[in-house]
Order: structure tokens, then sequence, then C-alpha cells
């Protein structure tokens, strides 16, 4: 039974292959993440950009992720993930492309929508197809490790940033160049996803061919390179949408694994892209290679720790657990940036409790709410469900992104601070209705037996 075979297999060079190949992608969107809030602020001088412009530029590809993340998730569930594994790589090189090149801001908005679409799709066929490859033992830290090259992107990002500043060459060109070197890495990526084979679970549970299934396992760990193509492809099992959200079991998972990313995304989206607001508030007066500094420092003294610790625990405390614990120290962190008094004029204390919200968003839900979707659904919908609930995650991003300049336009850095805590607090009651997935077997833990299977 290849399920079997994929659960006991040892952590070996063909996972991490694999994870290398699927987080090249989060490597792109991290480094997306940052770069734009740092490209505005260049932009917008230029272009006379008002308040409501920065805002719709800064989360026009989270609204775009939101349809990239449904569609791609569906139809890898409909049609297979190695369709179109490579494809969301495309498309996210062509709109980082097209956002160098914009001459104007409806160019740019259209570009970031483009590019929006291709992060989207990546969320789901990457994590789905890491899970689905990973052994029982190691799944949380592998499909982990896939996510966690966010990491990189948030520390190359600045690193990108203050270099192309201290060069001192024009700011038009150095913003084009900050947006377009995020083409890179989904450049490096598209030959090597088209390579990978078809994942052995789909085509064991869905297209019901275990000799193709066996031959994408032995193609998978390096023993063969057969490329047997099965006759049985067009002929899979088909799963209606209306039957998954039919099942009591699916939408309650749905409700706490949607619903905890929405929440985090909104307080992460929102506060990460805003950056450059946060560093106005408390050094308004340093220069913008300052503030890039901070930034820098806050991700790589909070943030990559918290990446670490979340993929050594993960298969020791699990996931749940680790979620539960960060909404918790997030919302604390925060409630205290909002109620200390004066905290924006304390520049160490401030950047500590900032920092802390970081080192627990990425031991912490950050981190988990992309690898639990990927594991509580079964497998003829666990693409399906993961990219619903990224999807309305990314519709809190849009949310936190278009609202957090604007709520501390009129309300300041504190109230603002306030709610995003209210915001995490509530992602302790999504989070409860998960079940811990640690240490079993994909089938097990996504109530593939309630469908009959």
């Amino acid at each position: 039974m290849v399920e079997k075979n994929l659960d006991e297999l040892k952590l070996s060079k063909h996972h991490l292959k694999a994870m290398f190949v699927s987080g090249m992608g989060f490597f792109t969107d991290a480094y997306d993440l940052f770069i734009i809030g740092v490209a505005l602020s260049l932009i917008a001088p230029v272009w006379g950009l008002t308040r409501s412009e920065i805002a719709l530029l800064g989360s026009s590809s989270l609204l775009a992720a939101l349809f990239g993340s449904i569609f791609f998730g569906r139809f890898a569930d409909n049609f297979g993930r190695k369709k179109i594994y490579g494809l969301e790589a495309l498309i996210m090189t062509i709109g980082a492309l097209m956002s160098a090149f914009s001459p104007n801001f409806l160019f740019l908005l259209f570009s970031r929508f483009i590019l929006g679409l291709g992060i989207g799709g990546d969320y789901p066929v990457s994590a789905v197809i890491m899970s689905e490859y990973s052994n029982r033992a190691d799944r949380g830290k592998l499909v982990g490790l896939v996510f966690s090259m966010q990491a990189l992107g948030l520390i190359i990002g600045p690193l990108v940033a203050l270099s192309l500043l201290l060069l001192h060459i024009p700011l038009d060109f150095v913003w084009r160049l900050m947006l377009g070197l995020g083409s890179i890495p989904s450049i490096m990526v598209i030959y090597l996803r088209r390579k990978l084979p078809e994942s052995p679970r789909y085509l064991s549970e869905i297209v019901c061919d275990k000799k193709a299934a066996l031959t994408a396992f032995v193609n998978f760990i390096g023993n063969g390179d057969k490329t047997y193509e099965s006759p049985h492809l067009n002929s899979r099992i088909r799963y209606k949408l209306k039957d998954f959200f039919s099942n009591k079991q699916h939408v309650l998972t749905l409700f706490g694994t949607a619903g905890s990313w929405f929440l985090l995304d909104w307080a992460y989206y929102g506060n990460t892209i805003s950056t450059p607001i946060v560093m106005n508030a408390i050094c308004d007066s340093s220069s913008l290679e300052l503030k890039m500094i901070y930034s820098l420092l806050i991700f790589v003294v909070f943030a990559l720790p918290g990446y670490i610790l979340s993929i050594i625990f993960m298969d020791i405390i699990g996931r749940k657990y680790i979620q539960l614990i960060g909404f918790s120290i997030m919302s604390l962190s925060f409630l205290l940036l909002g109620l200390i008094p004066d905290i924006v004029n304390n520049v160490t204390g401030f950047l500590i409790l900032y920092g802390l919200s970081y080192l627990f968003t990425e031991f912490g839900p950050n981190t988990t709410t992309f690898v639990l979707p990927s594991e509580l659904f079964p497998t003829e919908y666990r693409a399906t469900g993961h990219g619903l609930s990224a999807g309305i995650g990314k519709l809190g991003a849009f949310f936190g992104v278009l609202l957090f300049p604007i709520t501390e336009s009129f309300f300041g850095l504190n109230i603002t601070f306030v709610i995003v805590s209210i915001i995490c607090l509530m992602g302790i009651i999504t989070t409860s209705v998960l079940t811990e997935p640690k240490g079993k077997s994909l089938e097990d833990c996504s109530y593939s037996k309630i469908i009959g299977k």
C-alpha cells in the first residue's frame, strides 16, 4: 500500500528536494510582502499617490490571492496536483516583471493583481504536494520548512532595499529593481516543479490506479525514471463541492483553519506591510536606511528564531498547541503596545515588544495555519480545503493591509494595536475546534473514514 510506504519512509534528500522546490514560491511571497511597503514609500511622492491608492497597491495582490488559492486548490483536486504545478510560479514571474515596468498607478495595480493570483495558487498546491509526499513522523516539520522559506524572503527583502538605497542610484530605478528581483526565485523552480511526479496518494485514492501510484512513489525516492501515464486519469472520481459543505466535520474544520488564517493574516499582513508606517511613528526623524535596519533587526532577531522553533517543535508539541500559544502571546504583545503610555517614544522597549509579537507569530499561527489545512482534509478535498483556508486568510490580509493605515491615521498607532490584539484573541476560539494531527497518518487525521473511505 503506497500510503503506508509514504508514511513510514525515513526522512531523506528526496523529501528535502521537494521541500526546496515547493518552498521557493514562499520566498517570493515573503520578499514581495516586505518589499512593496518600501517600494511604495519611494513611489508615493513621485506619483503623488493618495493614502487610499497606497492602501490599494499594498492590498491588491492579497485580494487576488483569494481567487488564486481557491481556483488552483479546486483545480488540483479535480485534475491532479502535477497538472498545474509550475504554472503558478510562472504567473508570479510575469506579475513581478510587469510590476517592475509599470508606467502608472493603474498598470501597477493590475500587475500586483496578476502576481497575487500566482501567490494564491502556490499556497494549496505546494502545501498539499509536500504533505502528501511526507512521512508521518516528519510531516509537520517538512510542510513547515516549505512555509519557513518566508523567513529568507523577510530577511533578503530589507537587505535588497537597504543595498539599493545605499548605492545612491536613481530612486525611480531602485523601486523597479526591488519589485523585479522578486521574479528570480520563481523562475528558478518552474522547471523543477514540472519534473516532480504526481502525488502517489492522489493517484492511489482519487485516480484509483495503484500501478501509477507505485511508479510515482518509486520515481520520488529516486529508484526509477519511468513516466507511466495512468490510463484512468480522465476517469477519476469527481467529488462535488456541495458534498464538501454538506459534511459537518469538513465545515467545522474549515471554520477552524480558515477562521484562524483570516484572523492571523489580518493582524500579520496589515502589520508587516505597514512596517514603514510603524517605523515612522517611533523614529520619524530617522533616515529611510536606518528604518530599514530596524526592520531587518526585527526579522533577524525575532522572526527567524520563531520559524526555527516552529520547525523544531512542530512534530513534538503539535501544531494546534503551537498555534494557541502563538495567538495568546501575540494578543498580549499588541495589547501592551496599545496600552503602555508613550511606548512609541521608547524605541528599545517598543522594538522588544513589537519583535516579541513577531517571534510568536512565526512560532505560532503564521506557520501552523499553513500546515494544518494540508493535513485535516481528506485527499479528495485536501487542496480545496487548503485553498479555501488560504483564500479566506488572504481576505483577512486584504482587510488588514487596507485598514491598518486608515485606522492608524484616524485613531493613532496605540488604538490600532489594541484592535489587532482583539483580533489575535479571537484566533484562540477558532483554533480550539481543530484536532491535533501530530503523529497520525493523513488518512487518520483527515476523517477520510467519514465519507466511506
